[in-house]
């Protein structure tokens, strides 16, 4: 995981060849990358989805198999680094037990970085770093450790340093064995292992003090025996800092270069050394099918439990359901439950999947990475397991898309056809959303950035072949309401034999919109005013009527709505009804609520040489933009801002005009603010005028 271009890819590769799975090395560069195999990564060279690997590794000693060393099996994800695409970060890190984060050494933490080292903190997922890119100019592994450091406040133990930087990078020193490794060829298969060279001794000697002294803080046996004088063993430090990496109280931090082959091989034993294997993690938890909570071990025998995390369509076999095993096993040909759903599945086919080729298995055991063909019913988050043994394993949860766009075929005839492959891409990807415009009846498609619908429109084309025009970007607006009211909503209809009657009186609160809960509902009712049975019903209504405010349509956020009171008839209440009373209760709070537009509002971190800062500053403020600070980075300044969403369409562009091309932006959704009144007009009249 890290931020775009930091390498991660180019690793994999690079890994993969050394793990002898494959035996020529693939280029992003050249497009010939195994993980990066659909067409629209091998034009743009980014990875855009998240691909599935396995490699197997015997652990090293200064370069040579330790004789009667295991085999140990890595299961490998590699995760694309561009904001649009961070639901398929999200998916993997909530299935993997530990990961890598690629550094660019040039530039350390960099915006998405972070916002990855955030998701992997909300699943609690050990980490160490690799610093990458030693050998381009600008490389600096102190500093890319510290702004590890300084940015993410994580506790950096250097278990390598370098030995030289830029063009003059041609190894690094072990920290643990204090032996200098120096890479002769570009293969990495040419490693000269030496003593600490006579200029480093000095520099190798303190970071080895400073890396013992870290590790020996880890551990109150080891911190008695350092302060007794006594010389640590390689192996209590390895013990020591494993445990402290799994607790997430240590990261150990590595050097290299993929691209030109140095430091991978150390890299894969630093993995076996110090990431967990799927028994070293806490069992896994869930609930029972009544609600209660339960868990799992990380083992064969246990009842089988697993949670798919990505669905795909495939072209050769149809919905493939990527899932982790964390428990039990499963056969090929055997039935399972959908725990989520309640819905039995047959397991048609197992597949052990290497990026998108495949290979047919038998059987799946406790921690394997596999994908089933023949599951029905089954989405990204749902939980499979033993029918005898259910349990539902907490699921994941994905961004609100922040842009939409109009779509429409090019032909009639391909209507449904654009239609089918929207809804198979929507299964795909959680954070792409389908719907029809009530209004204009054009269908609109919502998701992540611009690049991330680009990317959805060039697959309509080319693996459905549905060729489609787009609209201009629309943004994602929200209403909500400014005050609280108190309201009736009272549904009486007669025609003829029973009627219809539900009377529902509720309280309607504003909450902050940016909270986790955004919608809130509660009933306080007494003295069975309103029978227990038609609350649920209410609670529908109001949810329903949420969906589309009355300024323009937009879901509303930030409500709490308590239902304190009302009335029934015997005869002509239903759950239908006291529904139809509940949306007419919220229509009515909207109406006196004063209610308003609320904008997404992103965060923009905007990388440039120090001349052009007064440009870009101004071009962010004249974007009713806001600077919320500015930092020195070494290739110049970083400006830290927030700005609407509305105001950076075609921002790429711009930007690269006012500086030459040197300046390079991220942005991500941060959070929702109140439009200002003239924008609120503005948006609302266009609404109205389509």
């Amino acid at each position: 995981m890290a931020h775009i271009d930091a390498g991660k890819t180019t690793l994999t590769e690079r890994i993969l060849f050394y793990t002898g799975v494959n035996h020529k090395i693939g280029d992003t560069h050249e497009g010939t990358a195994t993980m990066d195999w659909m067409e629209q990564e091998q034009e743009r060279g980014i990875t855009i989805t998240s691909a599935a690997t396995t490699c197997h590794w015997t652990q090293e000693f200064q370069h040579k198999k330790i004789e009667g060393a295991p085999e140990y099996r890595i299961n490998i994800i590699d995760t694309p680094g561009h904001v649009d695409f961070t639901v398929e970060v999200e998916r993997s890190l909530r299935v993997l037990d530990g990961a890598v984060g690629v550094f660019d050494a040039k530039s350390g933490v960099e915006p998405q970085s972070e916002n990855v080292w955030r998701q992997a903190d909300t699943y609690h997922v050990p980490r160490m770093a690799f610093i990458n890119k030693m050998d381009i100019v600008g490389a600096d592994f102190f500093h890319s450790v510290q702004t590890i450091i300084d940015r993410l406040g994580k506790n950096c133990v250097m278990v390598q340093i370098p030995i030289g930087r830029e063009d003059t990078y041609v190894g690094l020193i072990d920290l643990m064995e204090m032996k200098a490794y120096y890479y002769r060829d570009d293969k990495g298969e040419d490693i000269e292992i030496t003593d600490v060279p006579d200029d480093m001794k000095d520099q190798a000697e303190e970071y080895h003090t400073k890396m013992v002294e870290q590790i020996a803080e880890l551990d109150e046996d080891l911190m008695e025996k350092y302060l007794e004088g006594e010389e640590l063993t390689v192996e209590e430090m390895k013990k020591a800092l494993r445990k402290a990496t799994i607790a997430g109280d240590a990261i150990p931090c590595l050097c290299g270069t993929a691209y030109r082959n140095k430091g991978v091989q150390k890299l894969l034993d630093a993995v076996i050394d110090y990431l967990p294997a799927p028994t070293d993690v806490p069992d896994v938890t869930g609930t029972d099918m009544d609600g209660n909570e339960d868990s799992r071990p990380s083992s064969d025998s246990a009842p089988f439990s697993a949670l798919a995390f990505k669905i795909m369509t495939d072209p050769f076999v149809g919905k493939l359901a990527y899932f982790r095993v964390y428990s039990g096993t499963l056969k090929t040909g055997s039935y399972c439950l959908n725990s989520t759903k309640d819905k039995k599945e047959r397991v048609g086919r197992l597949l052990q999947m290497h990026a998108n080729k495949r290979q047919e298995l038998d059987e799946v055991f406790s921690g394997d990475i596999a994908a089933a063909v023949g599951f029905k019913t089954t989405t990204t988050g749902d939980t499979i397991c033993d029918e005898q043994h259910p349990i539902i394993l907490e699921s994941m949860e994905f961004p609100e898309p922040v842009i939409s766009v109009a779509i429409e075929p090019k032909t009639k005839a391909s209507q449904g056809k654009m239609t089918d492959a929207l809804a198979k891409l929507a299964e795909e990807d959680p954070t792409f959303r389908v719907r029809t415009d009530e209004e204009t009846g054009q269908t609109i498609i919502s998701g992540m950035g611009e690049l991330h619908l680009e990317i959805i429109v060039d697959r309509l084309l080319r693996e459905f072949h549905v060729e489609a025009n787009v609209g201009a970007p629309q943004v994602a607006y929200k209403e909500t309401f400014t005050k609280a009211v108190d309201v009736q909503g009272r549904y009486v209809h007669q025609s003829g034999g029973s009627g219809m009657y539900g009377d529902c009186k509720v309280k309607f609160e504003p909450m902050d919109a940016n909270a986790e809960e955004t919608f809130k509902f509660e009933s306080t009712v007494v003295g069975g005013s309103i029978p227990k049975e038609y609350i649920p019903a209410i609670e529908k209504g109001i949810r329903n009527a949420a969906q589309s405010g009355i300024l323009a349509g937009y879901p509303v956020l930030g409500i709490h709505a308590n239902v304190y009171d009302g009335s029934y008839h015997d005869v002509d209440s239903n759950e239908r009804a006291f529904e139809f009373a509940g949306s007419i209760a919220f229509k009515t709070a909207m109406e006196k609520a004063d209610p308003v537009l609320l904008e997404p509002i992103m965060k923009v971190e905007i990388v440039t040489p120090e001349e052009y800062m007064g440009n870009v500053i101004g071009d962010v403020n004249s974007r009713r933009g806001r600077i919320e600070s500015m930092e020195d980075i070494p290739s110049g300044k970083q400006v830290n801002s927030f700005v609407p969403l509305a105001e950076m369409f075609g921002y790429a562009t711009d930007l690269r005009s006012k500086t030459q091309g040197r300046a390079n932006y991220s942005m991500f959704f941060d959070h929702y603010e109140k439009c200002p009144k003239n924008v609120q007009e503005a948006v609302l009249k266009e609404k109205k005028g389509k």
